[in-house]
């Protein structure tokens, strides 16, 4: 069983591994906007991206890098995307990689490389490479909570979170920083993301628990529906804990499987939380569904819906809208079969709207998490999807964003 720990140990509370934040000078706010994660030794890793065909470099770098399901540490900057930059923007992104492997001594084909920011500008690889050997020195045991706010673009808080559980009878560790607030829609999520762990496992099943929990966490998450390009979720297993490593599917894997995704799920639903303005924490529960790609697919539809996301920002039980997206989905729906409720409260059901407590009903609104229940009444499938609201800062922010 998995248990939690104080998520400010992050990525350093695994057995050998450290990090770090510092300030390069590519933010002009001056904030911290470079990070360093760094293992003692040479890591299984794994990594899932953005299925957006307009990739950064960094994320075509790094999947070059991972091709061999090994790394040892990952470099990472904010402020600057390294997005739609060509050929050049590929030449930073692998001198990113060579110039972090010099300070740590390790290959630069076992440095990750991150960036987020603003799209279509160049790195400034000088205030980078300072960056870098800034992080070099900076390097400590309890330099997760630096690095996880040196990833930060218009989040309002850091996001991490630490555990363990017992695997192979050993106490196995695992650690986690995330960002991202908006350009959240799901084929990955748009946030980046980085896992550590001590456990000793096979890169291929590290890969293949890495997908799955994606799939089930950060692909269940939507803010505005729009899909970044610099997307990645990395883990690192150092294999430090001394567990008999994982080489197949058992009782040992699906300990580290349920690990890996209550991490996942804990960083989707801060995202999902934190997004762009957001004043409402919104958890979509699709039930009765034929499969869970139509479950799925309803919650998503609910969640991307401008007018039922500004309508929980104005704290109107507005269910028509929930409805509407319901139908539009393009799910298998049947109207009389399906039933809605806010907060445990039904609303809608046999086509028909439900009457209810007005009073009751403005206190589910009024609060900061709010649940909707969606039974389609056709199967035994379901899904959860994790969402905000749509409030006047979310136009506010990105409407001055590059700027």
């Amino acid at each position: 069983m998995f248990k939690e720990m104080d998520g400010a140990l992050g990525v350093t509370y695994p057995k050998g591994f450290r990090a770090c934040g510092v300030r390069a000078g590519l933010k002009k706010s001056g904030k911290l906007d470079m990070a360093m994660i760094a293992a003692d030794c040479r890591c299984a890793a794994a990594g899932t991206f953005t299925q957006n065909a307009v990739a950064a470099a960094p994320v075509w770098v790094s999947k070059e890098i991972l091709a061999d399901g090994h790394a040892q540490a990952m470099i990472v900057n904010s402020g600057c995307a390294n997005a739609c930059t060509g050929e050049q923007g590929m030449k930073d992104a692998r001198r990113m990689a060579e110039a972090a492997g010099a300070a740590l001594s390790c290959p630069a084909g076992d440095v990750v490389v991150a960036s987020t920011g603003v799209i279509g500008a160049l790195l400034d690889m000088e205030k980078i490479e300072g960056g870098i050997e800034m992080c070099r020195q900076a390097l400590s045991d309890d330099g997760s909570e630096s690095a996880s706010r040196a990833i930060l673009t218009t989040d309002t808080v850091t996001k991490s979170a630490a555990g363990e559980a017992e695997i192979g009878g050993k106490t196995v560790r695992f650690g986690v920083i995330a960002k991202g607030s908006g350009m959240i829609r799901p084929n990955m999520a748009t946030m980046l993301c980085f896992l550590t762990t001590d456990a000793a496992i096979a890169p291929a099943l590290l890969n293949e628990a890495l997908h799955q929990a994606v799939s089930y966490s950060f692909n269940m998450i939507s803010v505005d529906g729009d899909m970044s390009t610099n997307d990645m979720c990395v883990a690192l297993a150092s294999g430090l804990a001394g567990n008999p490593e994982i080489m197949e599917k058992g009782a040992d894997y699906d300990a580290f499987y349920e690990a890996l995704l209550h991490l996942c799920r804990e960083m989707a639903k801060k995202i999902a939380a934190d997004g762009e303005g957001a004043t409402k924490f919104i958890t979509i529960r699709v039930t009765g569904a034929e499969t869970f790609a139509d479950a799925k697919q309803v919650g998503m539809s609910v969640a991307r819906s401008p007018l039922a996301k500004t309508a929980f920002f104005g704290e109107d039980p507005n269910w028509g809208r929930v409805v509407a997206a319901v139908g539009y989905s393009e799910a298998p729906m049947v109207p009389e079969k399906t039933r809605v409720a806010f907060g445990g409260i039904p609303v809608y059901a046999a086509g028909l709207p439900v009457p209810f407590d007005e009073a009751a009903m403005k206190k589910v609104m009024k609060a900061h998490d709010i649940e909707v229940d969606i039974d389609m009444g056709l199967g035994s499938e379901e899904a959860t999807v994790w969402t905000c609201d749509f409030s006047y800062d979310y136009v506010k922010i990105n409407g001055e964003y590059h700027t």
